[in-house]
């Protein structure tokens, strides 16, 4: 069994095991680990869980319902101490919280809106594959225990993509599961990552992702522009010639071609680091079909103004394609090589 982390508050420590990641939009919510690691973990791209094993770990129910104890007393102490205290929302991780026995993680929601009265929302991570594999009924029952709202990896909407990644499902699957997921009532979002299909299938790649947006119709569509991770496969691809990877101004041009092609009634959000500064990225995004134009816009803008700043004397493909990578992500600093480092 891993051993828990330790969290203080002002001398008061509890055993209490923190997840490693959570989305963006969770930063506020109280996290807690229902599961460790990822059952798929073959992801090409992600580095995620890769130091723990395949095989999904799952943690006890009692041992789950204990640190929820353990918070609730963490919280209590805090408000004694005169701070305000009132979580809104929480996060169930790790990667696929909805692959535990339905009425387990009913029972452990339950138990967690009991401690916290005053969540309003309880999200977690979940696969295509696990929504497919899931009755409607069952669903529907941890909808009504109280998760509210699932984020799906998608990636891509081309087969050849997803194949190559390793991502363990079809587009046709992804979009059945989205469905699904809506069917069922839960606030979906949907992730999906400009730069997968690298150079050479770059076009499938937005072509396909474009459908399978417009298709199932997410609440929130999350864009998580690829980041080449060492130690990854994907990144000892890219060392070895075999993938193409875009630069920062081909990514930001394939993010422009997903925009014109989606047909969407939900948010478009850009709340991630891996995203060119140019767009907004608070958690929320925008609102779609209202706002299209303006991102349209926002990206011809800046991608006019980086035009005028390369060399006259540098062809246009050249430029695309230029190395001189510094690690970081920023546009402005004129480096066109692909965005390499860790995405946690």
């Amino acid at each position: 069994m891993l051993a828990k982390t330790k969290v203080s508050w002002r001398g008061t420590t509890v055993p209490y095991e923190l997840p490693p990641m959570r989305p963006p939009s969770e930063a506020r919510s109280l996290l807690i680990r229902v599961m460790r690691g990822c059952p798929w973990n073959y992801c090409t791209f992600c580095s995620a869980y890769k130091e723990l094993p395949r095989k999904t770990v799952m943690r006890s129910v009692e041992e789950v319902k204990g640190d929820i104890d353990e918070l609730r007393e963490v919280c209590d102490e805090m408000r004694r101490q005169g701070y305000i205290v009132e979580p809104k929302t929480a996060f169930l991780a790790d990667s696929n919280a909805i692959i535990i026995k339905t009425a387990d993680l009913a029972g452990i929601i339950a138990y967690l809106l009991e401690a916290f009265p005053s969540l309003e929302r309880v999200t977690s991570y979940g696969r295509a594959k696990t929504v497919l594999a899931k009755e409607l009924d069952e669903l529907r029952e941890l909808r009504k225990a109280g998760l509210n709202r699932l984020h799906l990896g998608l990636e891509s909407g081309d087969d050849g993509v997803l194949q190559r990644v390793k991502k363990g499902a079809t587009s046709e699957e992804m979009i059945a599961a989205g469905i699904k997921a809506k069917e069922a009532g839960f606030e979906l979002s949907e992730y999906v990552m400009p730069g997968l299909g690298g150079r050479d299938a770059s076009e499938r790649h937005v072509e396909g992702t474009a459908r399978v947006l417009n298709a199932i119709d997410p609440h929130y569509t999350r864009v998580r522009s690829l980041i080449l991770t060492p130690g990854t496969p994907l990144f000892a691809e890219y060392e070895a010639g075999e993938f193409q990877a875009l630069s920062r101004l081909e990514v930001a041009r394939e993010i422009r071609a997903l925009v014109e092609r989606l047909e969407i009634s939900g948010r478009l959000c850009f709340d991630h680091f891996s995203n060119p500064p140019f767009l907004r990225q608070d958690w929320e995004g925008y609102q779609f079909p209202e706002e299209k134009e303006g991102i349209l816009s926002t990206i011809d803008s800046a991608l006019e103004r980086w035009a005028a700043r390369l060399p006259a004397c540098l062809p246009a493909d050249q430029a695309d394609r230029t190395d001189g990578l510094d690690g970081q992500t920023d546009l402005r600093d004129e480096s066109l090589g692909p965005a390499i480092g860790t995405r946690l």
